[in-house]
């Protein structure tokens, strides 16, 4: 993979919660938009041999001699429709579905998010992939690579378009990930230290909180507001198994360097601070 500066791009709610998204540069971009063609190609090939071996048993039986105009006008009509779904639709609905990702993204580690940090909508999606048109002349992404390079937060046109970012999913170190402070006071005897002011910083991506809902926050709070009447025993559990359900919908790994409630007194903090609930 070619070498890139990373830049990151900084986000500050009015709750002074911090967001930081490692920018995907022109390198990693390219990677992915190579193998999401890949993935076009290999799907046009698969249509193009099944429409041959249909062309070539519809002459042995003669079913083409007596097809009408309608059937061949629809026959045609999907076809064109096929190809518009895997040139625009393919990109669109993959980002706006499956998290900010095409296959090609998944596999960079990078994704598609708004210039506010949220994940982008079906419509902001379909915006930015229709100036593909725009970004592709006169050949080879020229006019793309050209405003990629030229604006500060790498922004292709159809970036500028929808206020998207393309940025690094990261894992190894708490770039990109929530910084958060903690409201809540822990016991010193459940964790063997009194809970510190400052802010924590837990190994979960930023966006990924858009995964969770309204009905996520609730049993968060929920759980929190009970805990202290607890048996040690049963609190460490029930906030272990929480924190694991949270995960697996938000798809990250269980963070295991804070503490379970400090996690979700941080994951609680940042879906307040982003209107949800």
């Amino acid at each position: 993979m070619p070498s890139e500066v990373v830049e990151e791009h900084g986000i500050e709610t009015p709750e002074q919660v911090e967001l930081r998204f490692p920018l995907a540069g022109l390198g990693s971009r390219f990677l992915a938009g190579a193998l999401d063609l890949l993935i076009q190609f290999a799907a046009n090939l698969v249509l193009v041999l099944i429409l041959v071996l249909a062309f070539s048993a519809g002459m042995k039986a003669g079913a083409l001699d007596h097809m009408s105009s309608t059937a061949a006008k629809w026959f045609t009509a999907g076809v064109i429709l096929f190809y518009f779904v895997l040139y625009w639709g393919y990109f669109s609905l993959f980002e706006a579905f499956r998290n900010g990702q095409t296959p090609g993204k998944r596999a960079l580690k990078i994704r598609v998010i708004k210039d506010s940090g949220r994940q982008i909508t079906f419509f902001e999606a379909l915006a930015r992939n229709l100036l593909r048109v725009v970004d592709a002349v006169p050949g080879m992404y020229l006019v793309g690579v050209i405003s990629i390079l030229c604006t500060r937060q790498n922004k292709r046109l159809g970036d500028l378009v929808a206020d998207t970012i393309v940025v690094h999913e990261r894992t190894d170190e708490f770039g990109g990930y929530i910084g958060l402070p903690v409201s809540r006071t822990f016991p010193s005897n459940l964790y063997g230290t009194p809970a510190a002011p400052a802010p924590v910083a837990i190994g979960i991506a930023a966006d990924r909180l858009t995964l969770l809902s309204a009905d996520d926050l609730h049993v968060t709070d929920s759980f929190l507001a009970r805990a202290p009447a607890l048996p040690m025993e049963r609190r460490a559990m029930l906030g272990s198994r929480l924190l694991d359900a949270l995960c697996v919908k938000m798809g990250v790994p269980v963070p295991t360097d804070v503490p379970p409630e400090r996690t979700l007194e941080a994951i609680s903090y940042a879906l307040r601070s982003h209107g949800v609930g």
